[in-house]
């Protein structure tokens, strides 16, 4: 029966080869487009870790997109914050979505009270703030953009001189001074955000209590409970679009097995014919089809993930800042079952309408 099989197959190259890579297509359509979703969704977890704050205070009605909040909270906020028990220090920060090329969040910082915060900036060239028009980017944005220091970066209206490139994993992608950028928005001593450090990060949900009883109208989450909140469960629209690009990668991996099975069957009817004259039972037939299917859904998923892989790792070195999670064990069982359920399905039917043949009808069949 493998035998008969390949030759099957290598009868009909071209719609054997087409096939293959219709399915290599819908692997390839689950593990880039969900490893990409799910690769920013844990890179903003991990930049947001690496700030090493325990508290993060945010405006009243704030939602997990902060990048798109203005600068609504007065400075004075973070002196009262400061007065509380447990706490070492508070960073206000402002955030500004630019879009000269494409949307980006700029952020600003004091330095002083950041890297109080989460501790020292580590610099991979050049160092800290030297004017109100300085700007430090992470070595991802630098790279993407080929910025050293003393390049100049054209936002918000004006030219900023890069003055230092720090390891990524620590919030933005770009800092520029809390006040050079509080001006240039028009929000002078207001924040978008108050990074909090504890001496006791196990008082983190007994302070946070606190401060909600301090200011009851805004939002204040445990660096612990932000993190538990970043997963596709709880970003909006996330898990529905995973849904999405499976059913579309089911769809697409059942109408063309379907075709190439079903055009294979009508091709075949005398073949088929001679089979079962010679014995051949309904179930021996429909296994043949099935097999079929079978072999091409695994080649397909064979060349969907090497396709996968490439084509991960080109995104990657053309869009540096662009996060896309290694193809995992977990995700490529993922994507093998969708593409053989979806061929199974999809071979079926002619498997039934071939096995349904009556011999006579199909060795007179020209």
């Amino acid at each position: 029966m493998n035998k008969m099989i390949l030759a099957n197959l290598t009868y009909r190259p071209i719609r054997s080869l087409v096939t293959i890579l219709a399915v290599a297509i819908e692997v390839t359509l689950i593990l880039l487009i969900v490893g990409l979703a799910l690769g920013i969704l844990d890179d903003s977890r991990h930049r947001q870790a690496g700030i090493g704050a325990d508290l993060w205070v945010r405006p009243p009605n704030a939602s997990m997109f902060t990048a798109f909040s203005t600068a609504s909270m007065s400075e004075k906020l973070g002196d009262r914050l400061r007065k509380q028990d447990h706490v070492v220090a508070v960073s206000p920060v402002v955030y500004q979505v630019t879009s000269s090329n494409s949307l980006e969040m700029l952020n600003g910082i004091d330095t002083e009270t950041f890297q109080q915060v989460g501790g020292p900036l580590r610099f991979l060239k050049g160092g800290p703030f030297q004017g109100p028009y300085d700007m430090i980017v992470d070595e991802i944005y630098a790279s993407a953009n080929r910025l050293n220091p003393g390049s100049t970066v054209y936002v918000l209206n004006h030219n900023f001189r890069v003055s230092g490139v720090i390891f990524s994993g620590r919030g933005s992608r770009r800092y520029v001074p809390l006040k050079t950028l509080q001006d240039l928005i028009g929000a002078e001593g207001k924040a978008s955000a108050f990074y909090v450090k504890l001496d006791d990060p196990s008082q983190a949900e007994a302070v946070a209590e606190n401060f909600r009883n301090l200011a009851p109208s805004y939002s204040i989450v445990t660096l612990k409970e932000w993190l538990s909140m970043m997963t596709t469960e709880h970003v909006p629209g996330l898990a529905t679009f995973i849904k999405v690009v499976i059913g579309i990668a089911l769809v697409i991996g059942f109408i063309v097995i379907f075709q190439a099975m079903y055009t294979s069957v009508l091709e075949r009817t005398r073949e088929i014919g001679i089979l079962k004259s010679l014995g051949a039972s309904k179930i021996y037939i429909v296994q043949v089809v099935l097999r079929e299917a079978l072999v091409l859904a695994l080649a397909g998923i064979f060349a969907g993930t090497i396709i996968s892989t490439v084509g991960r790792f080109g995104i990657v070195h053309q869009f540096p800042s662009l996060s896309i999670l290694p193809i995992s064990w977990n995700w490529a069982m993922n994507a093998s079952v969708i593409a053989i359920t979806g061929a199974m399905l999809g071979a079926i039917y002619p498997a039934y309408k071939a096995a349904r043949k009556d011999p006579i009808d199909a060795l007179a069949y020209e």
